[in-house]
């Protein structure tokens, strides 16, 4: 079936001779693969609930948790100022590094060079960054002083250091160092800062005042999405289906009951059922990452009052019945399956699909909904795209004749100009750090996560709806650098090599090949 079954007349021509470009689904209806997975083998389904099931609308809801935060900073002492400033949803994206120390945010490869870095609201260039960072380059592994600012709750707190970066900077009380600022005998480093933005984003989620506002007006900040019950009892028809989320349950009854409260049930002849009734098990207050690891006590909640039961559940799983904290691998023992007949979507790149795959092997689908943009940028700006390749190709051409013996020096100083040039385009295209997956042809830390540890992604997982649970999502080949840029023809020494199969040529472009697993095996590609 490949990446993409075929579809129409172009199935007629036979396997493997149609144009690969007929067959695909629209792009926003589109699951990406990273690693080969058959769905038929998949006999359980899981759920996170905040950015997956329920998907918030941006940026309202990112408005709302910015507002929170700032009046929470103003009582703890910052100054009120600063509820001058308004969330810019053009400004952040994922993926991003808070600098602790000199309070810049950057973003970087997966290596740790920089790509881009910004001081507030400033991009810095040239000395300015080597002043701070000398080799453009940082150690990721320093986490007390690099934060990386991976999930779409992150937003907000990326925005929110620009805004007090950008405030501290510019008022006049207050005198700018290269580790914070001094107001009198007091100094405020940015480590500091970081501490205090940190404990108000936990004071707005665990005091539930995030969660208060948002039950209050939910079509304002919930997508409600008819097709969401649909996809939910097809997939109930072919296998098994659990949610897991550290929401309370309190929280979570509300937002599962709006997002299931249509005058039908999944279809429309079908009367209306509990949200409860979709999943053969619920558990809240996983308490993720931990949940992958050594978890918590299992307890049973009281669905009337929403309160706990005494005592940890050891019983048999109940129909309907809800449950606390736990672990993963009690969901694999209370559903009767193991890691890798589980599919789980999340949009936590560390807390649901690093842990879930690496220490337990379930399959993952990670909910990206910035792709829809991402596509969007990447369809309607290919000109851009273009130029920067055909420029790797005129320096590729200024060298072609040029050995260890040549002397001759071209001038490509005009080329790489022109390709910093190109490559700020395209990311202004995006917004004002640019693309999530890359800066020009280099790809972003958070595409590098993505590509390692999810085996699918998408928009959302509502594209399941697009393929029969039969279909087989196979990733494309993966090619080094010696095999993406040499092609098979006959070589100088007169040695015949195989032409290029067409299911190999038919796969894109080959810089955008991704890992397979740790394992350097390909998983579920068909075989028995």
């Amino acid at each position: 079936m490949g990446s993409e079954g075929q579809r129409g007349p172009a199935a007629a021509r036979g396997p493997g001779q149609g144009d690969p470009r007929a067959l695909r689904r629209d792009c926003q209806h589109r699951i990406f693969v990273n690693r080969s997975l058959a769905l038929e083998k998949i006999k359980c389904f899981g759920f996170d609930m905040d950015y997956t099931l329920a998907m918030y609308k941006s940026p309202d809801y990112e408005e709302l948790a910015f507002n929170l935060l700032l009046e929470h900073l103003v009582a703890i002492g910052y100054p009120p100022e600063i509820l001058a400033y308004k969330y810019d949803p053009t400004f952040p994206t994922r993926g991003l590094v808070f600098d602790a120390l000199y309070g810049n945010l950057l973003k970087v490869d997966s290596h740790g060079n920089l790509l881009v870095c910004a001081h507030g609201f400033r991009f810095l260039k040239g000395a300015e960054i080597l002043h701070y960072y000398p080799n453009k380059f940082i150690q990721r592994d320093d986490m007390k002083r690099f934060h990386i600012l991976n999930t779409l709750f992150n937003l907000t707190e990326a925005h929110l250091y620009a805004c007090l970066v950008d405030f501290f900077t510019n008022c006049s009380r207050y005198v700018n160092c290269d580790t914070g600022y001094k107001h009198g005998n007091l100094f405020m480093s940015f480590r500091s800062m970081f501490q205090d933005v940190r404990e108000a984003m936990d004071h707005v989620h665990l005091s539930g005042c995030l969660k208060e506002k948002t039950l209050e007006n939910l079509e304002k900040y919930v997508v409600k999405d008819p097709r969401v019950p649909l996809l939910l009892s097809r997939m109930k028809e072919v296998g098994k289906v659990f949610l897991a989320t550290n929401s309370d349950y309190t929280y979570t009854d509300a937002i599962m009951s709006y997002l299931f409260d249509f005058s039908h049930g999944d279809k429309a002849d079908v009367p209306q059922r509990p949200w409860r009734s979709y999943f053969d098990l619920i558990v809240v207050d996983t308490r993720k990452p931990l949940f992958f690891a050594e978890g918590t006590v299992l307890r049973q909640v009281d669905t009337d009052t929403g309160k706990l039961r005494i005592g940890t559940y050891t019983g048999p799983l109940q129909h309907c019945a809800v449950y606390s904290g736990g672990s993963s691998d009690v969901v694999c023992d209370l559903l009767g399956v193991k890691g890798k007949d589980i599919l789980y979507m999340g949009d936590h790149i560390f807390g649901d699909i690093l842990k879930s795959k690496k220490r337990q092997g379930w399959r993952t689908f990670l909910v990206v909904p910035e792709l829809a943009r991402e596509l969007q940028v990447w369809t309607e700006k290919s000109e851009l795209f273009e130029e920067l390749r055909s420029l790797d190709l005129f320096l590729a051409e200024l060298y072609q004749h040029l050995d260890s013996g040549s002397s001759e020096r071209p001038d490509i100083s005009s080329i790489k100009r022109r390709i910093q040039k190109v490559t700020h385009e395209m990311d202004m295209c995006y917004g004002k750090m640019g693309s999530l997956f890359r800066c020009g042809s280099r790809q972003t830390l958070f595409a590098n996560q993505l590509m390692r540890y999810a085996d699918l992604y998408a928009a959302s997982f509502i594209n399941f709806l697009y393929y029969p649970f039969s279909y087989l999502f196979r990733a494309p080949p993966v090619l080094m650098a010696h095999e993406s840029t040499v092609e098979h023809s006959r070589l100088d020494s007169g040695d015949a090599v195989t032409a290029l199969p067409p299911w190999l040529a038919q796969h894109g472009d080959p810089g955008q090949q991704v890992p397979q697993d740790s394992s350097g095996e390909e998983e579920d590609d068909g075989e028995a």
